[in-house]
């Protein structure tokens, strides 16, 4: 059981209490903050709250989080193309069409399962049954950098440098359209869409997000841009570009509903990370090149100069 004390902000007033919860609590789906609104499970100062609550923006929440179901999640003998790994951590280039770990509809075959087979028991517990050493998350199709934590120690060290930005993660993309500068910041908040529960959207009501973004080359329609994230948000550079008008080529759930030939999902690649090993307290900086589709990509944007 987890306790959770949350604190809605002035600009939450008039937000259901169900659609905040779910913008709000990792992983959290609408349906499921309702089901623990109707088990008593959110408190305002020691009252149960209705689904319909609408926040005033000035309340203290707790919520009490069942434990996870136990799940049994089996090794699978999936390759690895593994970057770096000592006794604390693992840091592996995932290829897109790989999920991260097991969800509804994806039982298995995800990272998860192939770290569990290639980590044996060596796995933190932190995230648990379903999400062992994992620290952080790639979409399905986005392909890059990830890391996972061999033991509690690492993964408890690791948490705590994503959140003061000391994990630093570095992506590049395809974007459409001709960004007007060389440079800038997105700083705006993330939530579930108000309409589509399975899309994330900017909404005053979301958790914060920022993205620092910086052009590489300009293309006649598009352009290549590297992308580092201050906060790790779902979707959040999807989003984040997609909010300035200008999505990721290949984003069919952001961008243009058509999929571009050649491309499986979006032009988004984790290239570079850096963190400060747990144990040593060395600086690890680590790269991998972009994958052939992207380069592909490239390529015939360049040929058409």
């Amino acid at each position: 059981m987890e306790i959770l004390t949350l604190q809605p902000n002035k600009e939450d007033a008039g937000v259901r209490v169900d659609a905040w919860l779910a913008a709000h609590l990792e992983g959290v789906t609408r349906s499921a903050a309702q089901r623990l609104l109707e088990e008593g499970r959110i408190t305002c100062a020691g009252k149960a709250l209705a689904k319909n609550y609408k926040l005033t923006g000035t309340e203290t929440l707790e919520a009490v989080l069942p434990d996870p179901e136990p799940v049994d999640v089996a090794p699978q003998n999936i390759p690895l193309d593994i970057v770096y790994e000592d006794g604390d951590v693992i840091v592996v280039n995932k290829p897109k069409g790989l999920v991260v770990h097991p969800a509804p509809g994806h039982p298995d075959g995800t990272l998860v399962n192939a770290l569990l087979f290639h980590c044996g028991d060596s796995l933190s517990g932190v995230g648990g049954e379903l999400r062992p050493g994992i620290v952080h998350r790639i979409d399905r199709d986005t392909s890059g950098l990830i890391i996972a934590a061999k033991n509690d120690f690492a993964h408890q060290h690791l948490a705590a440098q994503l959140q003061d930005h000391t994990l630093a993660r570095t992506y590049e993309c395809i974007v459409v359209g001709s960004l007007r500068e060389d440079a800038g910041t997105v700083d705006a908040p993330i939530g579930r869409h108000p309409a589509d529960r399975k899309k994330m959207a900017v909404v005053s009501s979301g958790r914060p997000a920022v993205t620092h973004w910086t052009v590489l080359a300009r293309y006649p329609g598009f352009t290549h841009v590297q992308c580092r994230l201050e906060t790790g948000r779902t979707h959040q550079i999807r989003v984040h570009m997609a909010h300035i008008g200008h999505p990721i080529l290949g984003d069919t759930v952001y961008g243009n509903k058509k999929p571009v030939p050649g491309l499986q999902g979006q032009c988004l690649h984790a290239v570079g990370l850096r963190f400060v090993h747990p144990r040593t307290g060395e600086l690890v900086e680590l790269r991998c090149g972009l994958p052939e589709e992207f380069q592909a990509q490239l390529q015939k944007l360049s040929n058409r100069r």
